[in-house]
């Protein structure tokens, strides 16, 4: 019954913005429709669920990577605590609900009408959610989710959920390349599609990028395979033009970019200082000498990342600054407090300037060119192929730069940025010789900021906070973790409060779900083997 009802309001709320009548009579039960709708009545809720989902999430996801702090000292998600909330969970009602058996109804439907292009983006949508999901908060219940039979689950760990991700992704490409469906116009998936708008061959790239992806989650343990990792990047995205950006209309808050003013959901969030050293010169391992008294605009200092401007927001005196994650800004006298995302003081939703991807109407990304770019540099890395790591991450700077350029303030300045940092043979180097995986992983960090929150964390679980090694250079947790924590970070989140702790604790208290440092016992994907 809940999969009917919650797909008569997608239905509903699908036609009463189109006005198109007809197409609710599709039953003559009034309490719900009598056979599947048409896919293309699921996708577009589908995908904006998906998409607010990782954004939800990736506030507190983001507060552990510090891409941003809270101004509040000591806030339990910069000490890397994971309170019982459904706060921290919405990619799991997502997966579960919002999506769930709405997506598999959209993919039996596609099915039925020779809609297989609906199919394909429905099997790599689930596999998407998946994988998110399992990032996230490691074990989650796959096997038996959507068993209508059940009303009490097991969980799957990720040495069962990554294969299904991938058989996953695997079926979708077939779907999308048969022949002998409807093709995206005739489908209604040119209409229905908020990413790419019906077009197959950027699904079949996404698709490509979600293997490379799941596939490089996979670099401490025996079987990785950098060269298949290669294989599935060259296949995936082929530009900034390929970036998988959902859009949004930003007119009210239904319709809104999560990050932006109108939803009001990120005005006590502040930049960290580690982003801020990234981009103004001052982390020694993306810091030119030569480039010392270079900036154009901030008269003898070192010369900024022309993302600078485009990415942060300025404090009330012009300067850019970051916050320390777990202090707050107690103590930070008011002019140098950086503004918030949208460029106003406070908690002010008055949007002085749209800042990077933080405004009602912005394209929020899912998944760039930079950031597989970076993957591919790293998985060469690893290989041992020291020059096509090179190229990789020329190509994933330039990108992203290119990227960010859209948001900038002052396209002048950042052209003339630009061409310096790019001339640097310290942050863009032609020989092998001048490149670090710490550099790899930076530039990495940078291109995924402020939204690749899930793939950044797993970047750094895997390298486990630089106990491997200062591969984030000049990174540290906070002098005290949460008493919660005993000692050890973050390493997953736990499952939905007012679904699993509620209804299904024989299963969590199988895997020590109700022990107060679950949240820091180590995923497997990150576990070296």
């Amino acid at each position: 019954m809940r999969k009917i009802v919650f797909a008569s309001l997608i239905a509903a709320s699908v036609f009463s913005a189109t006005g198109c009548k007809d197409y609710l009579d599709v039953n003559t039960n009034p309490n719900g429709p009598d056979a599947l709708l048409q896919p293309e009545l699921f996708l577009p809720q589908i995908q904006s669920e998906m998409a607010v989902a990782v954004q939800w999430d990736g506030r507190f996801a983001g507060q552990y990577v510090q891409n941003w702090a809270s101004t509040a000292a000591n806030n339990a998600l910069d000490l890397h605590a994971n309170p019982l909330s459904d706060s921290y969970a919405q990619m799991w009602r997502a997966v579960y609900w919002s999506m769930g058996y709405n997506l598999s109804d959209m993919i039996e439907s596609g099915a039925r009408s020779k809609k297989y292009d609906f199919v394909g983006v429905g099997q790599i949508m689930r596999a998407y959610g998946w994988q998110n999901l399992t990032d996230y908060h490691g074990p989650v219940i796959m096997k038996e989710a959507f068993d209508s039979d059940k009303r009490v689950f097991n969980f799957d760990d990720q040495q069962e959920v990554y294969p299904e991700i991938k058989r996953l992704l695997e079926e979708g490409i077939k779907s999308l390349e048969r022949t002998d469906g409807l093709d995206a116009a005739n489908s209604g998936l040119s209409k229905g599609d908020l990413i790419y708008a019906g077009n197959r061959d950027k699904w079949k790239k996404f698709a490509n990028g979600l293997l490379a992806i799941n596939a490089h989650r996979l670099t401490n343990k025996a079987s990785y395979d950098p060269n298949k990792v290669i294989e599935y990047v060259d296949k995936s995205l082929a530009s900034n033009a390929d970036n998988a950006m959902i859009r949004f209309e930003g007119a009210v808050s239904s319709n809104t970019n999560f990050y932006g003013p109108i939803r009001n959901n990120i005005a006590s969030y502040r930049q960290t200082n580690y982003i801020v050293g990234l981009l103004d010169g001052t982390n020694p391992a993306l810091r030119d000498e030569n480039l010392a008294a270079a900036d154009p605009i901030f008269t003898g200092q070192h010369l900024k990342d022309p993302r600078l401007t485009a990415m942060l927001a300025p404090s009330p005196d012009g300067k850019y600054r970051g916050v320390r994650s777990g202090a707050g800004i107690v103590g930070i006298p008011t002019a140098e407090i950086p503004n918030n995302l949208w460029g106003a003081v406070g908690t002010s939703t008055a949007q002085v300037r749209q800042i990077y991807i933080f405004g009602n109407a912005a394209l929020f990304p899912l998944m760039t060119y930079s950031q597989l770019q970076f993957i591919k540099a790293e998985a060469a890395w690893i290989a041992g192929k020291k020059d096509l790591a090179l190229e990789a991450y020329r190509k994933g700077v330039t990108a992203h730069i290119d990227f960010a350029r859209t948001y900038a303030p002052d396209p002048a300045v950042y052209d003339q940025r630009k061409a310096t940092y790019l001339a640097s043979e310290s942050m863009m180097p032609t020989t092998a010789a001048g490149l670090t995986l710490s550099k790899i992983m930076l530039q990495k960090y940078i291109a995924t900021w402020g939204w690749g929150f899930m793939d950044t964390w797993s970047d750094m679980r895997r390298y486990h906070y630089n106990k491997d090694g200062e591969v984030y250079t000049g990174f540290t947790l906070p002098e005290e973790l949460h008493v919660s924590n005993q000692g050890v970070p973050a390493y997953r989140a736990r499952p939905r409060y007012n679904s699993e702790y509620m209804w299904n604790q024989e299963a969590l208290r199988a895997m020590g779900g109700f022990d107060e440092n679950y949240h820091t016992y180590e995923t497997w994907f990150s576990k070296k083997q």
